[in-house]
């Protein structure tokens, strides 16, 4: 992953424009021979599918069972008149986020207050060094899924492609997980919401350093899931086996969220707790993979927080070119500490030194108001280049310039939000898609309204909303508590949700949505509802595929452009986590205490 300037950009590399020019003059010269042949040229748009083949109509309600809808021939010509023209990849616009009256800050928030180094600052706010994410496939250096949503844009599930000729599930693996008993008699166990594990394929070289085990130190090749759980342990797996790479980690606490490795490909996790343990306050943990030393840690009892929640659920993400974390906290504070990261691979020494630490807090109108409607954020942010958006537990949806910590706009979510937002750039333009919880008695103690919005990411402004009436019940609340997932290949046209205690108390319904309008595509309804994140993932020819996980114990394997089940099998538990795949394989886990990890053929 190339370094950037102070500013924020690409470095400019002459010979990369040499390199670029002279391809591009070949191109043109080949073009225009064969034209003089005679020769048909077929050219494919550049956002087309590989191998996509035609499908029959869409039923609008596919239901689980349903047989598998076979495919036919490409259709096409070989005319001239059939050739297209290559569409380059668009060029992102200036991204210059602000609020139009709908989403003017003003509306929805109170007041805001920053805080450095544990002094209180007036005025304005200016960091040290420019924060610029690049696109999601840019996040992460190793191979993998190494954070909620894979990366800054919350658009990778998955990770790689997969083989598949029967479509269905294969052989798996299991692994135990234990029980956790809170200072309050709670016991929690096995991996809940959002839970997804993390999985990345070390280099031999960062493996010699870490305190693996012999045999998974002397592999060409491994891909290692690391897997924080609710007993207060973390689980260390090689993917396609189970065998276990390393001793467990016990740190203690509940791990109800999904930690993050760090994306330059140090040995470094940051694994945030959801509940108070007999050790102590819950707090985040920034632990050494090389030797499970506890670097740092921070968030316990936080007096600069308004809500003394300090539960840390959100999946954080790390700037590689300015080593910031940027942590969204539970109690309504939002952390970005300069780690001070020292990591010699050689030397097999790796350490976190803070030199800064940066707090932003608000209060809402509502929270002020009413004592509910939460500060706080429980879902995991998206950064675009500088821009952090994120929705909180309390109906606001924000958009926050990291560089100066000012909010550029807020948009009204209703609810108690606590599903992810994710980010598409269509047409050079990004927008989000986003939807939210209905909190028992917040809105209505029968069924409530829960709509799935898109939104223009740089004004807030809604550009389509599509809703269900949704039930709900007291600590287990009804609407969209998973998250989105952008369809890719072909299903770019598509997003998918899971929609929870809809249409009955009890049920669920995973939809398909189409970008453009809105309007719903197909559905999947289960008996039992779903807090999991639907899993996308495709095989070699661009064919998407679903993995869905319901709190009924099952897991489905669906076709993603007709909504038409495949294949299911039972777990034997209750599922809130998002399953992670990685090429071939899944690996999710459940309440109940055991993590799978399932082939797919």
């Amino acid at each position: 992953m190339g370094r950037r300037n102070s500013r924020g950009r690409r470095r400019y590399n002459p010979s990369h424009v040499r390199i670029v020019v002279q391809a591009a003059s070949m191109a043109l010269l080949v073009i225009v021979l064969c034209l003089i042949i005679g020769k048909n040229i077929k050219l494919n748009r550049a956002d087309s599918d590989p191998g996509a083949v035609d499908t029959p109509p869409v039923s609008e309600s596919a239901q689980p069972g349903g047989e598998d809808d076979e495919g036919g021939e490409p259709q096409g010509s070989d005319t001239p008149e059939n050739v297209s023209t290559p569409e380059p990849t668009p060029t992102p616009e200036p991204f210059e986020p602000h609020y139009v009256d709908s989403t003017n800050p003003a509306n929805y928030i109170v007041s805001t207050d920053i805080m450095v180094d544990g002094e209180i600052i007036s005025g304005s706010y200016e960091a040290e060094e420019e924060i610029y994410f690049g696109s999601g496939s840019e996040y992460a250096v190793n191979p993998g899924v190494v954070t909620f949503g894979g990366n800054n844009y919350r658009d990778g599930y998955s990770y790689g492609t997969a083989n598949l000729t029967q479509k269905k599930f294969g052989s798996s693996w299991t692994a135990s997980t234990g029980t956790l008993v809170a200072p309050d008699g709670v016991p929690w166990s096995g991996n809940g919401w959002t839970g997804q594990p993390l999985i990345t394929e070390w280099p031999k070289e960062t493996r010699q350093v870490m305190n693996m085990y012999d045999w998974a130190k002397q592999q060409d090749s491994l891909v290692e899931v690391v897997y924080p759980s609710m007993d207060g342990n973390v689980y260390f797996f090689e993917l396609q086996t189970g065998k276990a790479t390393r001793d467990t980690l016990n740190l203690g606490f509940t791990f109800k969220g999904t930690g993050t490795l760090d994306p330059r490909g140090y040995p470094l996790l940051v694994v945030g707790s959801g509940y108070n343990s007999t050790r102590g306050t819950s707090h985040v943990f920034i632990v050494s993979l090389i030797d499970f030393s506890i670097l740092y840690e921070f968030g316990a009892g936080d007096t600069f927080a308004i809500r003394g929640w300090p539960m840390y659920d959100s999946a954080p993400l790390i700037d590689a070119d300015t080593d910031q974390l940027i942590y969204c906290g539970e109690n309504g504070i939002i952390y970005l500490i300069t780690l001070g990261t020292q990591y010699d691979e050689a030397a097999g020494t790796l350490s976190v030194n803070p030199t800064r630490t940066v707090k932003w807090r608000y209060n809402s109108t509502r929270y002020s108001s009413t004592g509910q409607y939460w500060l706080g954020f429980e879902d995991s942010p998206v950064i675009y280049q500088g821009h952090l958006m994120v929705s909180d537990n309390g109906g606001n949806l924000i958009c926050l310039d990291l560089n100066t910590l000012e909010l550029k706009w807020v948009q009204d979510t209703l609810d108690d939000s606590n599903s992810t937002p994710v980010l598409e750039i269509e047409d050079g333009h990004p927008y989000l898609y986003i939807s939210t919880s209905f909190h028992l008695g917040w809105r209505s103690y029968t069924t409530a309204e829960v709509p799935i919005w898109k939104i223009d990411a740089e004004t807030g402004e809604i550009v389509w909303k599509t809703s269900y009436s949704c039930y709900s019940v007291a600590d287990l609340s009804g609407g969209v508590q998973g998250s989105i997932t952008c369809g890719k290949n072909n299903v770019s046209d598509l997003i998918f949700v899971p929609v929870s205690r809809y249409p009955t108390a009890g049920g669920g319904t995973l939809v398909a949505l189409d970008k453009t309008t809105g309007e719903q595509v197909w559905e999947f309804k289960t008996q039992v509802y779903s807090w999991s994140t639907p899993t996308v993932f495709y095989d070699q020819d661009g064919n998407g595929y679903i993995l869905y996980c319901t709190t009924g114990y099952y897991l489905y394997l669906i076709d993603a452009k007709t909504g038409t089940q495949l294949d299911s099998k039972n777990l034997g538990g209750l599922i809130e986590a998002t399953p992670a795949v990685y090429n071939n394989w899944l690996v999710v886990g459940h309440r109940n205490g055991t993590i799978y990890g399932i082939e797919l053929t």
